[in-house]
């Protein structure tokens, strides 16, 4: 009962009841926003939600649009400033998402919503991610969030698919609050942000099926 349609419901009031009594952050941070990334203080981008279907995540921007002379975009730790450091750090970025979550596109807790490129590079396995709506929080974010490999954190969303319960919900709700309060699995070991995925080895699907 609760993953068929409790969990929608409250979603729906505490995603509303947050918007309310964070609108004058958002006001602010809007504002500030827009003077830091000298404009859009938005990021917009599509994402694949439940059974894949895409929707359009919205975030507060945290990296410039700063170019090299060529017009390319420089590296993500170059584009990546101050600001946008603070908003990641904090996870004031992900806030906007709480629309996402209002309309029905996300939920409050459930695997992160990746990149659509990604979609063709899951395994049979891993591809159970988008059995349920995405997370502005999840099982694997508040287990090492971009700490972890690849391959980790999707077994971690496939587990939280499988043992879906108000309970573990319960426990990834204030487990984030402490994951945010300590700042940790913010970056990866060798990225400013995350590496891209390139698809599971076939190495390593043979040691995940022997598991």
């Amino acid at each position: 009962m609760y993953a068929h349609g409790l969990k929608r419901v409250i979603d729906f009031c505490l995603s509303l009841t947050a918007i309310l009594l964070l609108s004058p952050l958002l006001t602010v941070l809007i504002v500030v926003g827009a003077i830091a990334m000298k404009g859009n203080p938005f990021f917009t981008q599509q994402r694949p939600g439940k059974d894949a279907r895409i929707f359009r995540l919205i975030k507060f921007r945290t990296m410039s649009n700063a170019k090299d002379k060529d017009g390319n975009l420089l590296p993500d730790e170059v584009r990546l400033n101050g600001y946008g450091r603070f908003l990641r750090s904090t996870s004031l970025d992900e806030l906007p998402e709480l629309i996402n979550i209002l309309i029905g596109d996300m939920a409050l807790i459930g695997p992160r919503p990746l990149l659509v490129k990604y979609l063709p590079l899951y395994n049979e396995e891993q591809a159970h991610r988008h059995d349920v709506r995405p997370g502005l929080t999840g099982y694997a974010q508040v287990h090492g969030r971009n700490t972890v490999s690849w391959e980790d954190k999707f077994e971690m969303d496939v587990y939280y698919v499988r043992n879906l319960t108000f309970g573990l919900d319960l426990r990834i709700f204030f487990g984030t609050f402490a994951a945010v309060l300590k700042r940790d699995g913010i970056t990866s070991a060798t990225s400013a942000t995350m590496e891209e995925f390139r698809g599971t080895p076939q190495d390593e699907q043979e040691k995940v099926d022997i598991i």
